[in-house]
């Protein structure tokens, strides 16, 4: 059997492409930061009858590349296809990112990915292999507020040419891929709104096309043709561009602040009033915070008593665990209504944020 290996596969593309690779006969290696999300994958695989390992490993890290390519050598025998999908953005101006941010950027997506072809070479070599490197449509038209991940992934672009060309003499192929824009909680998970629901792809329709890519060996997937097409004319026309995201910042995914408004200046009369007594303010209740999304709730028949299941003392829930549980293969209304749940539970402070994912913090009673 051919063995793949995808990082990135906790959720999003990269859970996709490896429910699908393991559907087709392949062996996969999924490599990824959320453990509860990595274990559900492989469980969803097992079920299946597909043969899968994890790895809770982060690519931003390079030292981490050995052991990955070693976890693949000692469970499979070795590598076919390497599919570098791991990526996350880290919101703010690009001049105002910490060493800390702007590391683990170009780790993510430019420094990691190298790492691991370096060190996967001597199999890839043996297997005439095929490497993918997952890019963005901003790698040629950079958005602002992104901090380093539109400069990133212009050099993830670069690093897939370059790599083609030296791998070539050793019939290793080497892929860039231009996912579009995909419905994934990619940028809601940054804060960011993220883009029309109109325009996105699902994560399926783009891992089929990498697996489709593996028999063809292509220099270049498009997986949103007509997505690609506007992007080089963004490329083309960069004056027209900057005016079209600055006026309609909501087109990619990111939002700008109503300014707020003028307020004259009024003269100030100090008057003497007695302070009130201090109060603490009673904390949101369940029924209280699920209020808002409660109709959502109800039209994808995501039930109350499931939500409060959840909510164990110090659980930690990731979104797309939490969907799988519930819906089965969740669409991407299911998926988008569990993170406005648990949105809603941590607005309440039930739930705290933890990156990606939410720690209970206020458990059922």
């Amino acid at each position: 059997m051919s063995v793949v290996v995808i990082t990135g596969a906790s959720s999003g593309i990269g859970r996709a492409l490896a429910l699908r690779a393991a559907r087709a006969g392949y062996d996969v290696v999924a490599i990824g930061r959320n453990r509860i999300a990595l274990d559900a994958l492989a469980e969803r695989v097992r079920v299946d009858g597909g043969r899968i390992v994890t790895g809770a490993l982060d690519v931003a890290n390079p030292a981490n590349a050995g052991a990955i390519v070693t976890l693949a050598r000692r469970e499979f025998g070795g590598i076919d296809v390497l599919v570098n999908n791991a990526g996350h953005v880290a919101v703010g101006p690009l001049a105002e990112q910490s060493d800390a941010a702007l590391q683990d950027q170009f780790g993510t997506h430019v420094i990691g990915p190298i790492a691991l072809v370096r060190e996967a070479l001597p199999l890839l070599r043996a297997a005439r292999g095929h490497v993918f490197l997952v890019g963005s449509g901003v790698a040629r038209v950079p958005v602002h507020g992104l901090g380093a991940y539109s400069p990133s992934k212009a050099a993830t672009r670069s690093a897939a040419a370059v790599l083609r060309r030296e791998l070539k003499p050793d019939g290793i192929a080497v892929t860039y891929v231009d996912p579009g824009v995909v419905d994934t909680p990619f940028m809601t998970r940054a804060g960011l709104p993220g883009a029309p629901t109109s325009i996105l792809a699902s994560p399926e329709t783009v891992a089929r096309k990498i697996l489709l890519a593996i028999r063809s060996r292509p220099r270049v997937v498009n997986a949103v043709p007509w997505q690609t097409a506007f992007v080089a004319l963004g490329e083309l026309f960069p004056r027209l561009t900057d005016a079209i995201v600055e006026r309609n910042p909501s087109l990619v995914g990111i939002a700008v602040p109503p300014a707020e408004p003028a307020i004259a200046a009024q003269p100030v009369v100090a008057i003497a009033t007695p302070e009130p007594p201090a109060q603490t303010p009673s904390p949101t209740t369940f029924d209280d915070a699920l209020e808002p999304v409660r109709r959502r709730m109800e039209r994808v028949k995501l039930s109350e008593s499931f939500v409060r299941g959840l909510l164990q003392p110090d659980a930690v829930l990731d979104p797309a665990e939490v969907a799988l549980r519930w819906a089965g293969m969740p669409n991407k209304n299911e998926r988008a209504a569990t993170l406005e749940v648990l949105d809603a539970l941590a607005d309440a402070g039930i739930l705290a944020r933890d990156g990606e994912r939410y720690r209970v913090v206020r458990a059922s009673s």
